[in-house]
């Protein structure tokens, strides 16, 4: 297998924004095309490449590798793996062809629908929920106090950067998407927000676990804001998976595949935490170099709930809340899920079926 950790260089900033902040023209044209139309059915691929993020909240793909889930599934077909730092890199490479499927968040799987009229990508499953926060140092307990502050978040355009903006709208606060304004937001690798944060030269950040967890733990932080707490019975998608529209059209049985070892994975989380929080920590330290420490883990897990439901009841509210950041425009989602293969793998686990609820294929 191969592991490459992708990060987008600060280089390469503007051409991130230019690709969130890009949208359709009309409503009605984000998104009828069926996968069924792109290519003839090919029969299973001869290597999938799958990408996701080196965090708890990526835990049903961490366990997928690292337990042997995905690869059992797959058989013959070859498991690559590329692993990122926050969304709107990963949406690059999957639009590049550089992966087929990939653990992601709302935002920029919802930016990458839009931007391509439809015709990219579908959501094919969840993978969590919950598992973000906005931890601080010491001395800031209200949104008040964050007047003045730098505020790191995983990357622009992604799903805690949204969470974080339309957050701090919501308190009176301004933080344009150039780094200025009431609030000081700057999109900074999750590794690097630690370290900054303990030189104080960030004041805090809306993050994923176990960054989150991490910088409480090892930096000293404090939990200001837990994002389960702002959605109704706290829950919202932190992680879904996608399929690369034409790879779906064209490699049915090794999507199902690659769904098949996700749902081992999360039965394994759910019956074996113990031994599931090793696995992700096995592939943690062989990702960065360094394992979590017992603590942090603990707490990661706490915060997080593991599910191939994607939620879906909530992604108009995620997209709303991407327009209201500024990040993209409104748009019509209809079409974004193609749930019939999770479903089917479902139904063969004698699990219930999952609704798109109203927004594409089940």
């Amino acid at each position: 297998m191969n592991a490459t950790t992708r990060k987008l260089p600060a280089a390469l900033l503007a051409t991130a924004l230019v690709m969130v902040m890009a949208a359709c023209s009309g409503a009605s044209q984000a998104a009828t095309a069926d996968p069924s139309d792109a290519k003839q059915d090919k029969g299973p691929a001869t290597k999938v490449t799958v990408g996701y993020y080196a965090n708890v909240t990526h835990a049903p793909a961490l366990v997928g590798v690292g337990g042997g889930y995905f690869a059992r599934e797959l058989g013959s077909t070859q498991l690559g793996t590329e692993i990122f730092n926050a969304g709107p890199a990963e949406l690059e490479a999957l639009n590049a062809g550089a992966i087929d499927v990939a653990f992601i968040g709302p935002s920029p799987a919802i930016n990458g629908y839009v931007k391509s009229h439809g015709q990219a990508l579908r959501i094919v499953a969840g993978a969590a929920s919950g598992g973000a926060s906005l931890v601080v140092r010491d001395g800031i307990t209200s949104a008040a106090d964050l007047k003045g502050k730098k505020i790191a978040d995983p990357q622009l355009g992604g799903t805690q950067d949204v969470a974080l903006r339309v957050w701090l709208k919501g308190q009176g606060l301004k933080a344009d998407l150039h780094g200025g304004g009431d609030v000081q937001v700057t999109p900074t690798d999750n590794a690097q927000t630690l370290q900054l944060f303990k030189s104080g030269q960030l004041d805090g950040g809306w993050l994923p676990e176990p960054w989150a967890s991490r910088l409480v733990l090892d930096a000293g932080a404090h939990v200001l804001v837990d994002e389960k707490d702002l959605w109704p019975g706290g829950k919202f998608v932190t992680t879904n998976v996608i399929v690369r529209t034409q790879f779906l059209a064209e490699h049915p049985e090794t999507v199902e595949a690659v769904l098949k070892g996700e749902l081992d994975a999360i039965a394994a989380l759910q019956s074996d935490p113990a031994g599931s929080a090793k696995i992700v920590n096995d592939q943690i330290a062989a990702a960065s170099g360094k394992p979590l420490s017992q603590d942090v883990l603990d707490s990661a897990f706490k915060n997080l709930v593991f599910t191939a439901d994607p939620i879906a009841s909530t992604l108009q509210t995620q997209l709303d809340h991407t327009v209201e950041a500024g990040i993209t425009t409104q748009a019509n989602l209809d079409g974004i899920y193609d749930l019939r293969l999770l479903n089917k793998a479902l139904a063969s686990a004698g699990q219930p079926k999952v609704s798109a609820s109203g927004l594409g294929e089940e």
